[in-house]
């Protein structure tokens, strides 16, 4: 069967370029897993057998904490050294477009022509919890190419968007002096989810106040870690701190890879995947309202026959209609 040039290229297809590291197969197969195309589906599922290579980690901070600048100064750092990686920057949508405001891929443009980096934006479209709803695809694809490394940056996080701890090994959590906080992480509820943490702008006069006390609070946490968590001044500009950054994420990699806790983080985040996912299944299917099943049941609602944690009940026994 001979498939025209300007026609879809089969996913086999591209499944076979992404394995290869063909940039231009993992560019289309993830632009296909963010539309949401549901042909692609399968393509994905054989994606996601040849994925557990990678490190997976995680930049998340509150906006204007410099986590960009610090991705670009890693991914930099790392390529000095003869390490791949993969970075997917969510940004946060335009109203207007839905398409990312920010552009990571311009600010990065220094390292778009390095065939060691593989760079991909993606926009928020309202999705909580600083991912996209396509960044963990994403992830897989780059995964499954062979880089060694794969770079998320988060949107930026609020209270309790704290999405990016069930997906990475590693999570880098960057705070900045000068913001009107002192110590933005306690705002963004965001202290205690950290494998390490970063004082961005560490040429500032007030970075060693803001330093000092995500130390102090570190040591009064009422749960103490499993692991002493670092806490790491950079400057990206001047590229003071970079190797030390690394040297903790080298290390926290090698703390997981003792006594099975990576894979134990794994098996969590795999959980956590699959309930997210079920869980925008079942909100695309009864969001409209306009399901029997879910007019049945609200019926009863308004009639007063049902409360609504017993109509969700009614809404889950109704599942096993959906297809696997």
């Amino acid at each position: 069967m001979t498939v025209q040039a300007s026609g879809p290229v089969p996913s086999r297809r591209l499944v076979d370029g992404v394995l290869a590291g063909d940039r231009r197969a993992l560019a289309r197969l993830i632009s296909r897993a963010e539309a949401g195309e549901e042909e692609c589906r399968p393509a994905l599922a054989d994606i996601h057998r040849h994925t557990g290579r990678a490190h997976i980690v995680g930049v998340t901070g509150v906006p204007g904490s410099g986590k960009s600048t610090l991705v670009r100064a890693c991914a930099s750092a790392m390529r000095a050294v003869g390490r791949t990686l993969g970075v997917v920057a969510v940004d946060p949508s335009s109203p207007f477009s839905g398409g990312a405001i920010l552009g990571d891929r311009i600010r990065m443009g220094a390292l778009a022509g390095d065939p060691g980096v593989f760079i991909r934006s993606m926009a928020s479209r309202g999705a909580l919890g600083g991912l996209a709803h396509a960044a963990l695809d994403a992830v897989d694809l780059m995964d499954a190419a062979g880089f060694d490394t794969v770079l998320i940056e988060t949107v930026g996080v609020g209270q309790d968007e704290v999405d990016i701890v069930r997906a990475a090994d590693t999570t880098v959590v960057v705070s900045a002096p000068g913001l009107g906080d002192d110590i933005q992480a306690i705002k963004a509820g965001v202290l205690e989810i950290a494998d390490i943490h970063v004082v961005s702008k560490s040429d500032r006069p007030d970075a060693n106040r803001t330093f000092a006390e995500l130390k102090q609070m570190l040591l009064l946490a009422q749960v103490p870690p499993e692991r002493h968590i670092p806490v790491v001044a950079t400057s990206a500009e001047s590229g003071e701190g970079i190797d030390a950054l690394l040297a903790e994420i080298d290390s926290h990699s090698s703390f997981l890879a003792s006594d099975g806790r990576l894979a134990r983080r794994r098996r969590r985040n795999a959980a956590a995947r699959a309930v997210k996912i079920a869980e925008e299944m079942v909100r695309r299917r009864y969001a409209a309202g306009d399901s029997t099943a879910m007019a049945a049941i609200v019926d009863r609602m308004c009639a007063r026959e049902l409360d609504p944690h017993g109509a969700a009940r009614a809404l889950l026994a109704t599942l096993d209609e959906v297809a696997p």
